[in-house]
């Protein structure tokens, strides 16, 4: 789609501060909810705090895009079912997102809402790639680095 100008932007922001406050979610959380539903996590807090910035490419298709689309109206869905409270506020598939093969498939599942609402929330991701690890530790790892590599020496 073009402006008046003829100019055609390939990304778009969302607004994310207001969720924190009603649902104590925050953009970490619904990047990685994302990632539940087969899409790669966006970029977060940039150009704008606290905001998503998805930059689908010119090669995606219209059925791609639909996804992507539904998807972020399932996530608000999911909000809204926190700030209604019937989903914890702490526990919820937004806040242990993403859901990683190996925690859905385990014998032990003590979570307040289902193996589905967590890996399947919607038909098209029994198909998706599946995160290979949940959370790790965030931006903590990007401010913190530490090399656990044997010395030079050893090379």
């Amino acid at each position: 789609m073009q402006d008046e100008q003829g100019l055609v932007a390939h990304e778009f922001l969302i607004d994310c501060k207001d969720f924190k406050k009603t649902s104590g979610v925050d953009v970490v959380d619904i990047s990685k909810r994302l990632m539940d539903y087969g899409f790669h996590s966006p970029t977060m807090s940039f150009p704008v705090h606290d905001c998503l910035m998805i930059e689908p490419t010119e090669s995606e298709d219209k059925g791609e895009m639909d996804r992507l689309v539904d998807s972020l109206l399932a996530i608000r869905e999911e909000i809204t079912l926190i700030e209604q409270g019937k989903l914890d506020r702490t526990c919820n598939p937004l806040k242990m997102a993403p859901h990683t093969q190996a925690v859905v498939t385990s014998s032990s599942w003590k979570r307040p809402y289902t193996r589905e609402m967590a890996a399947f929330p919607k038909p098209w991701c029994a198909w998706k790639v599946w995160p290979s690890v949940g959370r790790i530790d965030d931006q903590y790892g990007d401010q913190h680095l530490m090399c656990s590599c044997p010395p030079i020496s050893s090379y």
